[in-house]
């Protein structure tokens, strides 16, 4: 109020006034905060791990609730955290009726093998539906600066898109696949609202075609530095049957464990080419009009060396590291995360929607669909 009345005192100059067709300069510009701790987590974990296992899985609502919070608390943009509005019944009354629904195909198919066809056939019609109602789900259930998000896909554009496209794509020999992911990502992310204010969206298909290239080209060189690096100890991984030193167990089990070493290298240098460059395509070309806009600066290579540390550690702690792996990960992304938040952030409305169910999300995790956002 101060401030109000000290400008009404002393008015700015009119050639301090930026023209009418300029955008306002954010009142905020920073890097997203993620305060996470592995030993913290690790104490979630552990115990939501322990309480599922002892209650046959009806504690694992509690605890997805309980991470989510924790992640979502931790994360935050201008010093204020993200909630997950989530309550536990809501997870564990979609879970079970998801749960159910499969048992019933499980036991259904086993006994009468046209159920099975039956569940199939409905499924993929299905489909898009259990993954629009996840989305609108998650995105109902998040909250940032007291403002819900939202989701309003419809059935029509995911059936294409999660549907007929990716079949189609079969017949292309997967060359269509590129233009395929490009036109999920649009399709997610164009629906999302934050309060009143739509997310607006413009990807383009030669980025796709150009990072789908890339990673193409660096797993082939990847191979054939792991083929060259083997036929320093004799061994050719295209002639197998006829080298005589394939004989000795010492050999082969040398050769198929650096095949593992190097799918797994190849693996995680694929992933976080893709995921950077994804990535950042999607924050660059996103924005709340107004509201907010983003700028992601993932580097490939740091984002390799984090997927590779993470799963040597995870492979040799017996799992006990994950936490340490999820917050680690996330610290990354926030870190390269940057976020403008605009004057008009602070005139949002909250609409009103009416509360999702969980089924068909939970559903969705049961039947093994990723509804995860870049």
């Amino acid at each position: 109020m101060d401030i109000i009345l000290m400008e009404s005192i002393h008015p700015t100059p009119p050639e301090a006034n930026p023209p009418a067709n300029e955008p306002a300069p954010p009142i905020f510009s920073g890097k997203v905060q993620f305060s996470g701790k592995g030993g913290e987590f690790f104490g979630i974990w552990i115990v939501n791990i322990l309480l599922s296992v002892l209650t046959l899985g009806i504690y694992s609502a509690w605890a997805k609730v309980r991470t989510m919070r924790y992640f979502y608390g931790h994360t935050r943009i201008d010093g204020h955290s993200f909630d997950y509005l989530a309550t536990p019944m809501q997870i564990l009354k979609g879970r079970i009726l998801a749960v159910i629904v499969f048992l019933i195909y499980t036991f259904g198919s086993s006994f009468f093998p046209i159920i099975g066809l039956l569940f199939a056939v409905a499924f993929i019609f299905l489909m898009p539906w259990v993954i629009n109602q996840g989305l609108r789900f998650n995105m109902r259930m998040t909250r940032h600066r007291n403002v819900r998000f939202s989701f309003k896909g419809n059935y029509g554009e995911a059936f294409v898109n999660f549907i007929l496209l990716p079949v189609a794509s079969i017949f292309t020999l997967y060359l269509l696949m590129p233009y395929v992911l490009k036109r999920i990502d649009s399709y997610i992310h164009s629906n999302i609202s934050y309060g009143d204010t739509p997310l607006t969206v413009n990807l383009k298909g030669e980025t796709y075609y150009l990072t789908a290239l890339i990673c193409f080209v660096v797993s082939s060189i990847t191979m054939v530095i792991f083929m060259a690096i083997l036929g320093l100890f004799g061994l050719d991984l295209l002639n197998v049957e006829n080298q005589q030193n394939m004989q000795d167990p010492a050999a082969m089990t040398l050769m198929f464990g650096a095949l593992m070493v190097a799918y797994v290298f190849m693996i995680a240098i694929i992933t976080a080419v893709w995921a950077a460059a994804i990535r950042n395509h999607i924050f660059d070309n996103s924005q709340f009009e107004d509201v907010a806009s983003f700028k992601s600066q993932l580097k490939p290579i740091p984002f390799a060396i984090l997927l590779l540390t993470n799963m040597l550690a995870i492979v040799f702690s017996l799992g006990l590291a994950y936490p340490w792996t999820k917050v680690r990960t996330s610290r990354m992304l926030a870190e390269v995360t940057t976020v403008n938040i605009y004057p008009s952030a602070l005139n949002l409305v909250d609409t009103e929607q009416q509360e999702q169910s969980s089924f068909a999300e939970e559903a969705a995790n049961v039947f093994d669909i990723d509804l995860s956002l870049t």
